[in-house]
């Protein structure tokens, strides 16, 4: 990979800064194609020939794509001031989130909703939720003990997807998953494709009035009525044992004393269904998917769990010792980071890495091809658990992994997605020994709004 080296302006001015390489013409019109076909392929592509920061048309429209740790840090953490989310990626996910914290443009009014949600997501608010999470699991482990007896198949996938939404539906109002919910994940799945589309042509606008666009609406509209139903529901019963609604309803802000709205907290709880559900179910299958291609990885987690946990459902406790649980879960999170995509725009003129950010730039930062330079992950394709044991970790830039994103907006329910997936990876390891079918094509990619296994993924389940 032709890289570009992150260059410091001096203060002299001795370094001008230079306007960013371009894409040409040829390019970028064969890329509006390929992006339709095969987004992942034109990207990697791209940076693999133009290095770490080039201007193109990103679905037909200009963008700047940067792919350094430096320039990610510039980005979203030393400026991250300067860069908002007022672009189209944003504005299309908008269109089914509102101002919720994920799409929220910026400034005051997402700070004062970030103050508000924040504690509400701390280390030990998470441990409050952990018993619904093995529960819950237990559950889908004793539906699989019978196929897992005869060795059978099983599509993973929707099974892990089902199990995401109620573990987040029972940390948020204390209920099950019914009939509704169900639906409810049918139709985001919808939404997803629908959006997916959208940013790989972002033509015609979302606002217009055409079949995809007037279903989209149709699909939006039952999942506000999916929220209401869950808000009236929950308003109507009194709850024992502690909810995330609970402590979003009587959260205040420490500045102005000020609470979401009734509003304000139905998009903050639609996001944080989405985003509990989508991103975890896919890295779960992604973990389950590696476990059995590499039997090896696969035994020294068996290992571990046996040894630590001896046969006992996993606390949280138990989690810090589960560390190579925990390597494999990172790497899988590398090779297969879910929120796979994000963009900002500039507010002002900037610089980054020695080039010329012009007020009002697009700057797209994608964590597929982020996740795989040659320069900080040696041999990056392959799957290696072992980039992070603590030493590896130690001689990387700080800012070179972020399955989370980084800055002031990281993601809010890093630490309950984190302990979901350990505690879930640690449960299935207990149970079941998992190999791929016999003959079976790798499993490609959907990059979605969110990084879907297409096709799903199905594999081979056996007791231990």
């Amino acid at each position: 990979m032709s890289t570009v080296s992150a260059r410091l302006d001096s203060p002299e001015g001795k370094n001008p800064p230079q306007p960013v390489p371009r894409l040409s013409l040829r390019e970028n019109l064969v890329g509006l194609a390929e992006m339709r076909r095969d987004q992942l392929a034109f990207l990697v592509r791209s940076v693999r020939t133009h290095g770490d920061i080039f201007h193109m048309r990103l679905g037909g429209l200009p963008t700047v794509m940067v792919n350094h740790p430096d320039y990610l840090q510039h980005v979203l953490v030393d400026n991250h001031q300067n860069y908002d989310k007022d672009n189209f990626l944003y504005r299309a996910t908008r269109t089914v989130l509102r101002e919720g914290l994920i799409a929220n443009k910026g400034g005051e009014p997402w700070r004062r909703h970030r103050r508000i949600m924040q504690p509400s997501f701390s280390r030990s608010s998470v441990a409050d939720f952990t018993t619904n999470i093995s529960d819950l699991t237990g559950d889908l482990l004793r539906q699989w003990e019978e196929p897992a007896g005869r060795g059978a198949v099983v599509e993973v996938t929707t099974e892990i997807a089902n199990l995401a939404l109620r573990i987040v539906l029972r940390a948020l109002f204390g209920v099950d998953a019914d009939d509704r919910g169900r639906r409810f994940e049918r139709d985001f799945l919808e939404v997803n494709a629908i959006a997916g589309d959208f940013f790989r042509f972002p033509f015609p606008p979302l606002s217009w009035y055409s079949p995809s666009r007037n279903r989209l609406r149709q699909l939006i509209r039952e999942m506000d009525g999916f929220i209401a139903y869950l808000i009236d529901a929950r308003l109507a019963r009194e709850s024992e044992k502690p909810d995330l609604f609970t402590l979003l309803l009587n959260a205040m802000d420490e500045e102005t004393g000020t609470g979401l709205t009734h509003e304000q907290l139905a998009n903050e709880i639609l996001a944080m269904i989405i985003a509990g559900y989508e991103t975890s179910s896919n890295s779960i299958s992604w973990i389950f998917y590696q476990l059995a291609a590499y039997p090896d990885i696969q035994r020294r987690v068996h290992d571990e769990v046996d040894s630590v946990l001896d046969g006992r459902v996993p606390t949280l406790d138990d989690l810090p010792r589960l560390t190579y649980t925990r390597m494999v879960i990172d790497e899988t999170l590398r090779l297969f980071t879910p929120a796979w995509q994000t963009m900002r725009h500039a507010v002002d003129d900037d610089v980054i890495g020695g080039y010329r950010i012009p007020r009002g730039t697009d700057v797209y930062l994608n964590l597929f091809t982020f996740h795989r330079h040659p320069d900080f992950w040696p041999d990056p394709a392959r799957f290696d658990p072992e980039r992070f044991t603590p030493e590896e970790i130690a001689r990387r830039p700080r800012h070179v992994y972020q399955p989370f994103g980084s800055g002031p907006r990281h993601c809010l329910g890093k630490h309950f997605a984190l302990t979901e997936l350990h505690i879930i990876t640690a449960m299935l390891a207990q149970a079941f020994h998992i190999t791929r079918p016999e003959g079976q094509a790798p499993v490609g990619f959907a990059p979605l709004i969110t990084l879907h296994p297409k096709g799903g993924i199905h594999l081979r389940l056996h007791r231990r």
